[in-house]
């Protein structure tokens, strides 16, 4: 039986497969297959629960569902009553750098803070200020005054200052709640700013908050981890760190030094998360191209430490996997997955009702033969660029009602995405003409 399909999660998915973009909401109408790289991400979340870390790597090919993975690892986490935060590489934000690129990712990680209450983003005044209220609620429940307050925060903040760069964010957050009694929302937003990393001088951290160092390239990522400890105070399970376009520090960073400090920064999270796991209550999941990860000239497996850390068990051959490492590489999407998304595509436009359907199963085993007759192997690795090209088919059959859908197909041109030369076999043409659709 269908799930109900709301009008926000309809034109959420339906714009974003249109622009070739994974949607934020409404991932459970149209996820396929990928039941062992979801299992997998839920032992790490159920790791980072315990109080331990976790780090992936998911790799595969552009359209092979990257950026679907991390965004439904995002939607599970926040489901399990994690913190996520969530970012794109770019030129201007990465792992590391030395004029505040590092920083600047950090600031997007934190704008994008989400939380099953709060799931579109925005996520840490209400992080910050919950906690403190609860903590101000209960204490005056007991009878206690606003010292007792200040006390009770002092104390709840104690194991942060152990932790390197604890003591300033446990600063940070004692000025927040003297902002909050006092309802001083300039201090109270200077906090946040400090705590987003949006001051780029500590002489002007200095002067706002009395705190004498910022969150900058070079202790970003232990402040990530003081803020996951946060997290855990605040109630929450963990704090998941979701990084996408990761091939941008493989092959655009054109400088070498660049992108071997990015590099480094990526063994010291690797070792950070598998060698000392214990109290962190952290985890990563870096998406990027099987370039990204395999180039021997540019891609990680370029650095020594790194290949011997990513590179896939020897044993896990033919249809053998092997879930446990760090990497998840996604293979292509069986037939009968690939039919089941057209379905739900399908099911989408119709807000879940039959009766609304654009289109009827013939429909969809034949666009799947129309694709793979003019591109070969490429359709079966690409789902993202499957979506894309039929979320296509049914606008213009929505929009044109009466309008005969063979006709549309047969006229329908789709190029490959890439130069491959790889060409489908005739069994896999054949083998979509016998698919018949699952019961749900």
């Amino acid at each position: 039986m269908s799930l109900p399909i709301t009008q926000d999660e309809h034109d959420a998915i339906i714009q974003s497969l249109r622009a070739g973009v994974v949607p934020r909401i409404g991932l459970q109408h149209i996820q396929v297959g990928r039941k062992d790289e979801v299992s997998a991400l839920l032992a790490d979340l159920e790791r980072i629960e315990k109080g331990s870390s976790a780090i992936r790597f998911v790799i595969g090919r552009y359209g092979s569902g990257k950026s679907f993975i991390l965004n439904l690892s995002r939607i599970l986490a926040m489901a399990k009553k994690f913190v996520v935060v969530q970012a794109d590489i770019s030129i201007d934000r990465r792992l590391s750098g030395s004029n505040g690129q590092a920083r600047a990712l950090y600031t997007e990680l934190i704008k994008n803070m989400a939380t099953r209450t709060k799931p579109n983003g925005g996520a840490l005044p209400n992080l910050v200020e919950r906690w403190v209220a609860d903590i101000d609620f209960k204490a005056r429940q007991a009878g206690g005054t606003e010292k007792d307050v200040e006390a009770k925060i002092y104390t709840q903040l104690k194991p942060l200052q152990d932790h390197v760069s604890g003591y300033d964010f446990a600063q940070v957050i004692i000025k927040y709640l003297l902002a909050f009694h006092t309802q001083n929302e300039l201090l109270m937003d200077s906090s946040l700013r400090w705590l987003s990393a949006e001051y780029t001088t500590r002489t002007e951290a200095a002067k706002e908050l009395g705190v004498r160092t910022i969150i900058d390239d070079n202790n970003y990522y232990d402040y990530l981890k003081v803020l996951a400890l946060f997290c855990r105070m605040a109630g929450y399970s963990g704090l998941l760190v979701n990084i996408d376009e990761m091939r941008i520090i493989s092959h655009r960073l054109n400088n070498a030094t660049s992108r071997n400090q990015n590099f480094e920064m990526i063994l010291t999270i690797i070792n950070d998360c598998l060698s000392n796991p214990a109290d962190k209550g952290i985890g990563f999941v870096f998406a990027g191209t099987d370039a990204f990860l395999e180039d021997r000239r540019r891609g990680l497996y370029s650095y020594e430490a790194l290949e011997r850390r990513l590179s896939p068990n020897t044993f896990a051959t033919g249809d053998l996997k092997d879930f446990s490492g760090p990497v998840l590489t996604l293979d292509s999407l069986s037939q009968e997955d690939m039919f089941l998304l057209l379905h739900r595509i399908r099911n989408v436009f119709a807000y879940g009702q039959k009766e609304r359907y654009l289109v009827p199963n013939k429909a969809l085993e034949r666009f799947m033969i129309h694709c793979s007759e003019k591109l070969g192997a490429e359709y079966f690795r690409t789902p993202g660029e499957v979506a894309k090209s039929f979320v296509g088919f049914l606008s213009i059959l929505e929009q044109n009602p009466g309008t005969d859908w063979e006709k549309v197909l047969q006229t329908t041109k789709i190029e490959k995405v890439d130069d491959s030369d790889e060409v489908a076999t005739v069994d896999d043409v054949e083998g979509l003409k016998n698919i018949k659709l699952k019961n749900e």
